[in-house]
């Protein structure tokens, strides 16, 4: 995997169901190395720290071939790096071959792959487009959260490195994606998924009720 675009955003006034909010999801690709902390990306907005940022959620990617598959359902409309809300574009970056808790030195940082991204009502703003939620929630292309370990600058051309460490190939970010793809729940899978140790608390959060509705 290989950096092709790092992305951030200023705060962006929207309105929704005639309220207006700010949203840090309009990000744009930028020249110049960005800080990866342990807290989020230096100079980025994340503004509904409910759901985005923190320690488990510091850094998002998304890749490239997603943007190449996006381009076939959108085939008119411009898709500049950042579109998806992500802090990394990356060539390469395959969600059916990230393991939660695989940890990858990238330029001076070192991150670990900690769960997909669940799409947000903010997508279809950004889409102009309400339908883009559910079809990113169908899709194979769910992105994937790092936290950061190490602090660190990474500039656009760098690449993943794997880093040796405890971290099993337990489930992949695409299998813990599949669990809120709708349908009979895949009870061996969830169950996985709780026991990992490095996946985010807040989505075993979410992965918990889903198990209890069906007890």
């Amino acid at each position: 995997m290989r950096v092709v675009s790092l992305n951030i955003a200023q705060p962006k006034t929207i309105v929704y169901n005639g309220r207006e909010e700010q949203t840090g999801i309009y990000k744009v690709s930028v020249n110049y190395p960005v800080m990866l902390t342990k807290e989020g990306v230096v100079d980025d907005h994340v503004i509904d720290k409910r759901y985005h940022g923190g320690s488990d959620k510091a850094c998002y990617g998304y890749g490239l071939p997603a943007y190449h598959y996006w381009k076939t359902i959108y085939p008119d409309m411009e898709m500049p790096f950042g579109l998806f809300g992500e802090n990394i574009t990356a060539e390469g970056l395959n969600e059916t071959q990230l393991y939660i808790g695989q940890v990858f030195t990238l330029g001076e940082a070192t991150i670990q792959v900690s769960q997909p991204r669940i799409p947000c009502y903010k997508l279809g703003i950004r889409f102009n487009d309400k339908s883009i939620v559910r079809r990113f929630q169908q899709s194979n292309f769910s992105g994937v959260y790092f936290r950061v370990l190490k602090n660190g600058h990474v500039s656009t051309g760098d690449e993943f490195i794997f880093q040796i460490s405890d971290a099993k190939k337990n489930i992949t970010v695409s299998e813990v994606f599949g669990l809120f793809q709708g349908g009979e729940l895949n009870r061996k899978l969830a169950e996985t998924a709780l026991n990992e140790p490095y996946l985010a608390h807040s989505i075993k959060t979410d992965i918990q009720r889903k198990m209890e509705k069906l007890k």
